[in-house]
């Protein structure tokens, strides 16, 4: 892999039914291109829960994903509300998903700090009114 390898995916708002597609789709073409499983699986997990944030909170959004030998970036834009307050936020079990996201079976709270968690590197770029721009970084 001599250049690195960018994905785009769109993300549209509040279609559960399509959510995670990205996230799957970045897990098998890393699988694909023989990258090491715990990467992998760190990519997977933190992708996922920030494909889930934009579907129920951020009116969607683009995802993009840039694959070098030595990480996986993966910078995540929307033009939701943004966040009022990302140290409140970042609390695990601390969620504003309305009942209907949660009878569903999302909406617990644990989306930021797990994106956190699995990941190397992450920072969270939000203007209230405007939206957020989450970049995350796994190393290889």
């Amino acid at each position: 892999m001599a250049d690195a390898i960018r994905l785009t995916y769109e993300i549209s708002p509040e279609d559960f039914t399509r959510a995670g597609e990205a996230s799957s789709d970045v897990k098998n073409k890393l699988k694909r291109l023989g990258m090491p499983p715990d990467a992998i699986r760190k990519v997977s997990i933190a992708m996922y829960e920030g494909e889930i944030n934009m579907v129920i909170h951020a009116r969607g959004g683009k995802i993009t994903v840039e694959i070098t030998p030595e990480q996986i970036l993966m910078v995540l834009a929307d033009q939701g509300p943004g966040i009022p307050d990302i140290e409140q936020a970042m609390q695990a079990g601390w969620s504003t998903a309305p009942d209907e996201v949660r009878s569903l079976g999302f909406g617990a709270g644990m989306g930021l700090p797990n994106m956190k968690k699995y990941t190397d590197e992450m920072k969270i770029d939000t203007v209230l009114g405007v939206g957020t721009t989450i970049t995350m970084v796994v190393k290889i």
